[in-house]
């Protein structure tokens, strides 16, 4: 059974997920997210064979999201030229060319120029899908995102499963993993983007446009500060364990969009991210206390599970689905300014600024997304 792009873009009833809708999206998400978390377990392996430094090593990843940040705008004006399944499977194609670079690549330099072809490769199918499945609804983008978090938390075993026999296994896993998601395109298709509904007209699209930029650029923000920050400033205040405590964090974040896509359809997406972010808060403000910290933060990432894909979904509702890559740009921003300012931050006033900086972020992410509800409620489109 197939489910061609067409099969979806004609009809504005509840889609109902099936294998054949979620199928080619869920092994292209659970191929991303290996591919997005494989480079830092590498970087010893990147170090033995080709002789770089601890500083340099580095390179690799950095180049890798860079290409992942460029991708999304390019993708916003390929979308308005091409079909969904063309510039996907083009991404597909990119990516397994970079990953193929920079698991055969003789040199240095070479294995970087691979990362940020594959970068742009990531970025390219992330952006694309995350638009269609965003446009079917908060439960299909919700469960897709969760598959790449699957992916995430294995990457690290292949890693360390394969790259003592040649460090050029991993990224042929990679390669592979992006030949079987061709096939499943081309057998189950991938679904089209969905139009708003035709009976709801958007207020002010570009202020709309502007307060989702920002909104998932604070979310972006806040999921990369617990990530990058969380660990430290649990080691900052004497408490041990923190890389247990942050490998749940993201195991919660993972869970979230599993529980969201099972059941989220029976909340608003206004509702559901508005509530999410109040939750979100709360647990940056109990982490100030030491005792409460490591709670708080397993509990942070169940609390942003929801947010990042449902506000994608909840964006579909009146404004075109295209616009979505555009919005990914303003989440890379998000998230390579807070790490940053949380760097500042711990340097000037030491650990305790980590958590009061995200709850300042957070009490931020409530206003936005009450005011992007207040904006967003449909009403009639003109006759």
């Amino acid at each position: 059974m197939s489910v061609p792009e067409s099969a979806l873009s004609k009809t504005s009833s509840p889609v109902r997920l099936s294998l054949p809708l979620l199928g080619a999206g869920a092994a292209a998400f659970f191929t991303l997210g290996i591919i997005q978390a494989m480079y830092g377990p590498a970087f010893s392996f990147f170090q033995a064979r080709f002789g770089v430094d601890t500083a340099a090593v580095g390179w690799i990843a950095s180049v890798h999201f860079l290409g992942s940040a460029l991708a999304p705008p390019l993708t916003g004006v390929a979308l308005t030229r091409f079909s969904l399944r063309r510039v996907v499977v083009a991404g597909l194609l990119i990516l397994a060319a970079g990953v193929g670079l920079v698991g055969f690549a003789p040199l240095w330099s070479l294995a970087l120029a691979g990362a940020l072809v594959g970068g742009l490769g990531l970025g390219t199918v992330s952006a694309s899908l995350n638009a269609a499945y965003a446009s079917v609804g908060t439960r299909a983008v919700n469960l897709v995102n969760a598959v790449f978090g699957l992916g995430s938390i294995a990457a690290p075993l292949v890693v360390a499963g394969l790259a003592p026999r040649s460090l050029a296994l991993p990224f042929l896993v990679v390669a592979g993993l992006s030949a079987l998601t061709l096939g499943l395109v081309r057998l189950w298709g991938i679904p089209a983007m969905q139009p708003a509904p035709a009976q709801t007209a958007a207020a002010r699209p570009g202020v709309q446009l502007g307060l989702f930029a920002f909104l998932i650029a604070a979310y972006v923000g806040l999921e990369a500060g617990f990530g990058a920050w969380l660990a430290r400033h649990l080691d900052g205040i004497g408490l041990a364990g923190s890389a247990f405590i942050l490998s749940g964090f993201w195991a919660g974040l993972t869970l979230g969009r599993i529980i969201t896509g099972a059941v989220g359809a029976r909340v608003s997406p206004p509702r559901l991210v508005l509530g999410s972010a109040v939750f979100v808060t709360l647990c940056a403000v109990a982490a100030t206390r030491p005792a409460l910290a490591p709670a708080s933060y397993l509990l942070a990432g169940l609390a942003l599970g929801p947010i990042f894909g449902t506000t994608l979904a909840w964006m579909t509702r009146t404004l075109p689905a295209r616009l979505i890559p555009f919005l990914l740009v303003a989440g890379s921003a998000g998230g390579i300014l807070m790490p940053i300012l949380l760097g500042v931050l711990y340097s000037r006033s030491g650990p305790a600024a980590v958590p009061a900086a995200l709850a300042v972020l957070g009490v931020v992410l409530v206003v936005l997304v009450a005011a992007t509800a207040r904006l967003t409620r449909l009403r009639p489109a003109a006759v």
